[in-house]
């Protein structure tokens, strides 16, 4: 057992578009559930994320309809599920670092919700901490982001924007190599 599948926070809030806003990518589920299924097929390790949120008013506070794992992983018996309040999964409880080296597991594989958050977070930091990382880019997705950020005013990007962002900057910073959910499964079928 060499490599984990890490699902980041795939959980009923982010159905809710009034308050998260515009999505992309539709099929991202989908791709979550197919990736899923092929890692547990090969007896490979599923790793869960869910974010326990802190924030006053979140819909992805602990014990929320919101906080609850979608119904495309539900009934999904991970092998780890990692629980945390902040971006990473690398400081979620319990130790995800801890448990993938004691198992010798060198490659993580990522998917799940945001892209340009949370899944870009924990991709950034499992590279720096000597994984060999991949996110299955069809198996994210994130929302348009509007803020104000002094010296440029109002800065707005799409879904589809960040999503290429975050792409480019994972591929093109070395943190990670960007594939699809095809591209994996056919990879998985071959070994």
């Amino acid at each position: 057992m060499s490599r984990a599948l890490v699902v980041v926070d795939l959980q009923r809030a982010f159905d809710d578009l009034e308050f998260w806003g515009a999505t992309t990518n539709p099929a991202c589920e989908a791709n979550v559930a197919a990736l899923v299924s092929a890692w547990d097929a090969a007896g490979e390790p599923v790793v869960i994320v869910r974010h326990d949120s802190v924030e006053q008013g979140s819909p992805l506070a602990a014990g929320s309809d919101g906080n609850r794992l979608k119904d495309e992983i539900a009934d999904v018996e991970p092998a780890l599920l990692v629980v945390k309040s902040v971006n990473s999964a690398f400081y979620g409880e319990p130790d995800l670092h801890a448990w993938l080296s004691a198992r010798g597991i060198g490659e993580v594989v990522l998917c799940g919700i945001q892209t340009n958050m949370c899944v870009e977070t924990t991709a950034r930091m499992a590279g720096n901490l000597g994984y060999d990382v991949t996110v299955a880019l069809d198996a994210t997705r994130t929302f348009d982001l509007t803020t104000r950020v002094p010296g440029l005013g109002e800065v707005t990007r799409t879904a589809d924007e960040l999503m290429a962002t975050a792409a480019l900057e994972l591929q093109g910073g070395g943190f990670a190599t960007i594939a699809t959910t095809a591209q994996l499964l056919d990879a998985e079928h071959r070994t």
